[in-house]
Formats: C-alpha cells, sequence, structure tokens
C-alpha cells in the first residue's frame, strides 16, 4: 500500500516571531506527546470551539477596558445611591423614635415593629444584640434613648420581661 501524499490545499503557514517562540511551542507540544501541527490545530480549535465569533486581542482588551470604566461607574453610582438610602433610614429611625424621646408627648405612639419581630422571633435578646439587629450604632444616643422607653412601654404592658440576660418575650 503506497503511502499518500500530503495535500498542498491543506497546509497553513506559521511563521513564529523568533526561533524562541516556536522552540517553546515544541516544548509544550512534546510535553503533550503530539505533533507541533496537531497541537495547533487542537489549540486554536479550543479557542474557536468557546467563542465562534473570534475577536483579535486588541479588540477584546478594548471592549474589556470600555466594561472596566462601566463596572466603575455603575460602582460608583451604587456607592453613591448606598449613601443616601443610609442616611434616609437614619432620618427615618429619628423620626419614628422621636414620639419616644419626648417626655410631654401626647397621642398613640407607634411601635418599632421591627423591635417586637426580633423579640418574637428570638424570645430572648440583649439589649447590645436588639441595637444590632435594629442596625443601630450604639453611639446614637438617641436612637438607643428611644428603643430603651419602647422596652420599657412594652414592659409595662407585659409584652415582654427585663431579665439578666436581656429582654425576653412574653407575647399578649
Amino acid at each position: 500500500m503506497a503511502n499518500p501524499r500530503p495535500d498542498p490545499k491543506r497546509y497553513t503557514y506559521v511563521y513564529h516571531p523568533s526561533v524562541q517562540h516556536k522552540e517553546r511551542w515544541k516544548r509544550i507540544a512534546a510535553k503533550a506527546r503530539t505533533p507541533l501541527s496537531k497541537f495547533i490545530i487542537f489549540t486554536v480549535d479550543g479557542v474557536i470551539d468557546e467563542d465562534e465569533e473570534f475577536q483579535p486581542q486588541h479588540e477584546v482588551i478594548r471592549e474589556m477596558e470600555v466594561l472596566k470604566k462601566e463596572n466603575k461607574i455603575l460602582h460608583d453610582d451604587l456607592r453613591q445611591k448606598s449613601i443616601v438610602i443610609e442616611r434616609y433610614e437614619a432620618e427615618l429611625k429619628r423620626y419614628r423614635s422621636q414620639s419616644f424621646l419626648e417626655e410631654d408627648y401626647h397621642g398613640a405612639r407607634r411601635y418599632s415593629k421591627e423591635l417586637v419581630e426580633i423579640l418574637k422571633r428570638r424570645g430572648q435578646a440583649d439589649s447590645y444584640r436588639l441595637l444590632e439587629d435594629l442596625g443601630i450604632d450604639p453611639r446614637e444616643t438617641d436612637l438607643v434613648k428611644a428603643v430603651s422607653k419602647q422596652l420599657e412601654k412594652l414592659e409595662g404592658y407585659g409584652m415582654i420581661k427585663a431579665e439578666a440576660k436581656g429582654w425576653r418575650w412574653i407575647g399578649y
């Protein structure tokens, strides 16, 4: 049986940037125990199979830079909005706690639904843990005072009980 001659129409020539570059490819192919031509075909096909819409590296880099800039803009926007939301939430907490801070307040007081739910869910919680769960910084003295007043009023109504380990939910 005669050895078929290679078809010249199937050849592609690769001109390496340097002899060292070609030698590097040959070493990698040898390590993979495959001829250099098969190594090149396998590697190129792998890239093409991953992304049929092959883009030159400079285009990929340019696209990546655009995406990085977009990401930074969105990240900065999100950070600003988070700061605004934090401020609004802090202002809302102060507003809701105002009725508990005024000594001569007359009218219906609205208790923190979140505070009641935390006490119900936990069954028992110390003051520090309650503040943490409510997202109140212990240095915000007015808010801490308002929570304390709410706890005292809830205890007065017989819904919670002060204990050595904190506050225990009794219910209604």
